[in-house]
C-alpha cells in the first residue's frame, strides 16, 4: 500500500474510539493492527479483539466498515487472533486517558520479564497483587472489590482513603 494512502487511511481510523470507552481510540488501545491490500485488491483493516469473546469487537468491526464506506472506500475487516492482545499495546495516551476519565490503567509491562500473566496461588493463599492507584486521588490504599467490573476486562475497586469507586483495566 503506498504510504499516502496508508496515513490518509490511519487518519480516517483514528477518529474512532471504544464503544466501551468512548475517550480512547481503537489505534491507542492496540486494537487496530495493521491495514494492507488483500489478494483482491480490496483494503483490508485488521483488528484484535482485547479478549476472545469481546461483545464490543461486532460494533468495532461495523464501525470501520461505515467509515470506510462513507470515505467511498471499498473494505473488509480481519480478525486476527495471534498474537493475542495485550495491555502492553495500549498506548501510554491511551493510559493516560483511561486515568482521566476514571479507569485505573492496567500498569505497564503486563508480565515482567520471566514472570506469566497467570499466577497461581502458593498454598491456597491468594497472590501478591501489585497497588492499583486511585485514578481520582492517586492513592494506593485501594482494595478490589469484584474481580469484574463493568466489563469481563476491568475489576471493580474502591479507594479507602476517598471512598471513591473506579474500575481497574486488567492487565492481560
Amino acid at each position: 500500500m503506498p504510504p499516502a494512502e496508508e496515513a490518509r487511511l490511519w487518519t480516517l481510523l483514528d477518529r474512532l474510539t471504544d464503544p466501551e470507552i468512548p475517550v480512547v481510540t481503537l489505534r491507542e488501545m492496540g486494537i487496530l493492527r495493521a491495514l494492507r491490500r488483500g489478494v483482491d485488491g480490496q483494503v483490508e483493516v485488521v483488528i484484535t479483539p482485547t479478549y476472545s469473546g469481546c461483545p464490543a469487537m461486532d460494533q468495532i468491526a461495523d464501525d470501520i466498515t461505515a467509515t470506510l464506506r462513507a470515505d467511498g472506500i471499498g473494505g473488509r475487516v480481519v480478525t486476527q487472533l495471534a498474537p493475542a492482545w495485550t495491555t502492553d499495546w495500549m498506548t501510554p495516551e491511551a493510559r493516560e486517558k483511561l486515568r482521566a476519565y476514571g479507569i485505573a490503567p492496567p500498569r505497564c509491562g503486563a508480565a515482567p520479564e520471566g514472570e506469566s500473566v497467570i499466577q497461581f496461588a502458593a498454598g491456597g493463599r491468594p497472590a501478591a497483587r501489585h497497588a492499583v492507584a486511585c485514578p481520582q486521588c492517586g492513592s494506593t490504599n485501594t482494595t478490589e472489590t469484584s474481580h469484574f467490573g463493568s466489563t469481563a476486562c476491568k475489576a471493580l475497586y474502591r479507594c479507602l482513603d476517598c471512598m471513591e469507586p473506579f474500575d481497574y483495566f486488567k492487565p492481560i
